[in-house]
Parts: structure tokens; C-alpha cells; sequence
């Protein structure tokens, strides 16, 4: 499921360069894009809590570090979203931008370097 996983979140985060040029080009495809990752979201969002689960369940001493991954997890979504939003009806979404990145470090410092795989 690991697998799954990682792979689920790179391509969001390739979707979501892709439908970030689009927007600021003017293209339809970014919306089409958008909406891809949006269903790419429910397969993070469930290979990420079919881990959580198997974690959870085994006795894991990181309990409370495995919570804030899961968090950060769904701050990273949220950003995603919200960036792709803004962008497509013209706003500014620098904040967005920095909030989508803190979350994004420190899911990956969680997930790669402090939590066993």
C-alpha cells in the first residue's frame, strides 16, 4: 500500500503543476486536470488511511507523530485545492503557496525520515 501511495501523491503534485500553468495560461485543460485530481485525491486520501490503519493497529510507539503526518497529510490536500482555486479565479495565493509547502516538508520529513516504512 506504501507504494500506492507515494505514487498517488507524486502524480497529485505533477497534476497540480500541470493545472497550475494551465490556469495562469488561460486553457480549458486545467480545469479537465482539476478534476483528475480531485479523483487522484480519494485514492491518496484512502491508501493514506488504509496505512494509518495498519500502523494504528500494530502497536505503533509513534502514535501521536503518525497523527501529525496524517494532518499535515490533509493540509497538504486542502493547499492543493486551494492554490488550483484561487489561481483559476484570479487571486493571489502566495499564502496558499507557503502553507501548501510548510505542510508538504513536513509530511515528507514524517513520512521518509522519522516513520518506518
Amino acid at each position: 500500500m506504501t507504494h500506492l501511495h507515494i505514487t498517488a501523491w507524486v502524480l497529485g503534485l505533477i497534476l497540480l503543476l500541470i493545472s497550475f500553468i494551465f490556469y495562469k495560461q488561460g486553457h480549458k485543460a486545467g480545469k479537465i486536470l482539476h478534476m483528475i485530481l480531485r479523483l487522484d485525491y480519494l485514492l491518496i486520501l484512502y491508501s493514506g488511511g488504509d496505512l494509518f490503519a495498519e500502523y494504528a493497529s500494530g502497536g505503533f510507539p509513534f502514535l501521536g507523530e503518525l497523527i501529525v503526518k496524517g494532518l499535515a497529510g490533509l493540509w497538504v490536500i486542502a493547499g492543493m485545492e486551494l492554490v488550483l482555486v484561487k489561481t483559476s479565479k484570479g487571486k493571489p495565493a502566495k499564502g496558499v503557496w507557503a502553507q501548501l509547502i510548510i505542510a508538504l516538508i513536513i509530511a515528507l520529513v514524517l513520512g521518509f525520515f522519522r516513520l518506518p516504512m
